[in-house]
């Protein structure tokens, strides 16, 4: 997230091995364009948004840490799509209501095969965006966060570990097993899945949104959250239904007067609520800001539908046809 002016997770993860994992300053050099940005007053954002009349648009608060709090009726979406459905979603956020699309993605892992990808070049990774996805790839997001020297904290691909975990109590990790399951996991299940060797692919992102039962994690209600819980970014996550189905959440800002990729959206609690309401009972947010992107295929040979973001980086989610 280095530039974005966001805060990353706690100290600084370890540092990658220089023969696999450094990217060189390269990377950050090449991730970001010049960027103008002419900011208006959230009131000015809200009146926009009321303007606007979206009479379709569902009004999203940060999300409940009252266990006892009832979920709220989830959005009823126009899917588009086969075995990979996307959907789009207007919301207002919070108090002032400022306007956002919502990118839904939803799919059966056992149907596809989810796998990290990355771009190798002379034995260290090389900047990945969009233009850098698999052909064929069904779905490509950009993964978890990242430092000057690469991918921050757990990583797993094709079985092997190249990176052990960061430390942070809402620092989770997406999981694929041996079978092709996925999940989120809290950073206290880590160590056990290190230890089972059923790891096919793993990332480790912060913060965790929802676990155990669509609840979020406690760490992130309490006072003392390292988490800046006002803050507005573009943001993304991946979570997993109660049946195993991952959804996919890209923001986008929709006010009108600014380019969509502008990084004015959800906070963290309001993207915790978010995949609360799209059925999500873990989820874990994946890097947003200018580095949030998402391709969308599908098996007709259409051409995808693309979201790019404003920064490279240097990890991807992909998720191709099972074979």
């Amino acid at each position: 997230m280095t530039g974005s002016g966001r805060r990353r997770v706690g100290p600084p993860g370890p540092r990658a091995t220089a023969s696999r994992l450094r990217r060189g300053a390269s990377l950050v050099r090449l991730t970001c364009g010049a960027l103008l940005v002419t900011v208006t007053p959230l009131a000015d954002l809200a009146a926009q948004a009321r303007a606007q009349r979206v009479v379709t648009s569902s009004v999203i608060d940060a999300i409940s840490c009252n266990e006892t709090a009832s979920p709220l009726a989830a959005p009823r979406l126009s899917w588009r799509g086969d075995d990979v459905q996307w959907s789009e979603w207007s919301v207002r956020l919070g108090a002032r209501a400022v306007p956002a699309r919502i990118i839904v993605v939803a799919f059966d892992p056992a149907q596809l095969r989810v796998a990290l990808d990355l771009v190798q070049k002379d034995g260290a990774l090389a900047p990945w965006n969009l233009d850098a996805a698999p052909e064929r790839a069904r779905i490509a997001l950009n993964a978890g966060q990242f430092i000057d020297d690469g991918p921050w904290g757990w990583v797993v691909h094709r079985g092997r570990e190249w990176q052990p975990p960061g430390e942070g109590t809402l620092a989770g990790a997406l999981v694929v097993d041996t079978a092709g399951a996925v999940d989120i996991v809290p950073r206290s299940a880590i160590a056990a899945w290190r230890r089972s060797a059923a790891v096919r692919e793993a990332v480790q992102s912060y913060p965790t949104l929802l676990e155990g039962d669509a609840r979020p994690p406690a760490a992130l209600c309490a006072a003392t959250a390292q988490v800046d819980r006002t803050h507005r970014d573009t943001r993304l996550a991946i979570g997993v239904r109660r049946d195993g189905h991952v959804i996919i959440a890209l923001s986008r800002y929709a006010g009108g007067a600014l380019p969509d990729r502008t990084p004015i959206g959800p906070t963290t609690p309001e993207m915790a609520e978010l995949m609360r309401r799209l059925g999500a009972v873990r989820a874990l947010m994946l890097d947003g800001g200018l580095s949030a992107q998402l391709l969308v295929r599908g098996r007709t040979g259409a051409a995808p539908q693309r979201w790019p973001g404003l920064r490279d980086v240097p990890l991807a989610l992909v998720v191709h046809d099972a074979r």
